[in-house]
């Protein structure tokens, strides 16, 4: 280009709204030079709010448990190391404070939330109801895990007992077991009858379908564990006082029919395993990874916003008045034991 052509071309791009090239406020540099200056500002500030962008979605990413890291290839890949303690508390902590801001979103919201643990015997679904529940208040999120159906509740719509537990607005229910037990036990044990099972495969995808029409947001996880490792597990329930009473005479009666209960399972995903309601599985042969994959995994499921108060400030003591309180004598304490 010859400085003529440069010349015609400049009221051109003032007049299509570029920073002016004859007002410039140093007369040594040439108009190439502030053109190329003008680009190379227009694509620092387009990679900066680039980078901007990547940095918050990294860091909603983290929150929410949403990750573009690439799967694991579960038939062939190894599985990965155990997570250290010190790993797994910090991360608990972490999510556990998501969980807190995810409970003032649905409150604020009127969000009514369902999370349906599934799984083997022993495959970490109570402990990891625990960890998502004992941070959050027990008037929002509650947990739901029926006994056995009384004689009355066998005559009722099998869903009923059921229907009875879902949360109002603004709550959490997480079921430890649900309306799946007809799928599972109760179709290996033989407490159902081969219709009811059927009728319950047909019915219960349009019984899900139903609630989510109704605004329930419907969460549903299938613990997964190996042989080997729940085989550890029972051993370690029976040697352990404070934890024999997890194990059941049906607990070892399904041990027993193992290979049944695989082909209930895969027979129940079949049927159950819906675009719209699907099955989410959690690798739980390592307690610790599994819990914190779960929680991750359930706060990517609810888009929220941190509603937290701010830091309440403690009012003032109030100061003596003219009142003796009794004597303390008069107070039945417990014996100093320890």
């Amino acid at each position: 280009m010859t400085i003529k052509q440069f010349d015609a071309a400049v009221p051109n791009i003032e007049s299509n709204g570029s920073a002016s090239l004859r007002k410039s406020t140093d007369a040594n540099t040439s108009p190439i030079t502030q053109i190329s200056g003008t680009k190379k500002t227009k694509h620092t500030k387009k990679k900066a709010e680039k980078d901007t962008k990547k940095k918050k979605e990294k860091v909603q990413a983290k929150a929410t448990g949403k990750s573009n890291k690439k799967k694991r290839n579960r038939e062939t890949d190894k599985k990965p190391k155990k997570l250290s303690k010190k790993v797994y508390e910090k991360e608990l902590r972490r999510l556990q404070i998501e969980l807190v801001k995810l409970q003032y979103w649905i409150k604020e919201k009127g969000l009514k939330v369902v999370v349906i643990f599934e799984g083997r015997d022993a495959a970490g679904k109570g402990g990891a109801i625990k960890r998502i529940s004992e941070c959050l208040n027990p008037r929002i999120c509650k947990v739901v895990a029926l006994a056995a159906p009384t004689e009355k509740e066998r005559g009722q719509w099998y869903f009923q007992r059921y229907v009875a537990q879902l949360p109002a607005a603004g709550e959490i229910a997480l079921f430890d077991r649900s309306w799946y037990n007809r799928a599972g036990v109760e179709r290996v044990m033989g407490f159902c009858t081969q219709q009811e099972y059927v009728e319950f495969l047909r019915s219960c995808p349009e019984f899900e379908h139903m609630l989510q029409r109704a605004g329930v947001v419907l969460v549903k996880y299938w613990f997964s564990v190996s042989d080997e490792e729940q085989e550890k597990r029972f051993q370690d329930r029976l040697n352990d006082p404070t934890k024999r009473w997890k194990l059941s005479p049906m607990d070892l009666e399904a041990r027993a029919r193992w290979v049944a209960y695989s082909r209930a399972k895969d027979d129940m995903f079949a049927a159950t395993d819906t675009t719209r309601s699907p099955w989410h599985v959690v690798e739980a042969d390592d307690k610790k990874r599994a819990r914190l994959n779960c929680i991750s995994h359930l706060l990517s499921q609810i888009d929220y916003e941190d509603l937290t108060p701010p830091p309440l400030k403690l009012p003032k003591r109030q100061k003596n008045i003219d009142y003796e309180r009794p004597p303390l004598s008069t107070q039945n304490f417990i014996p100093d034991t320890f």
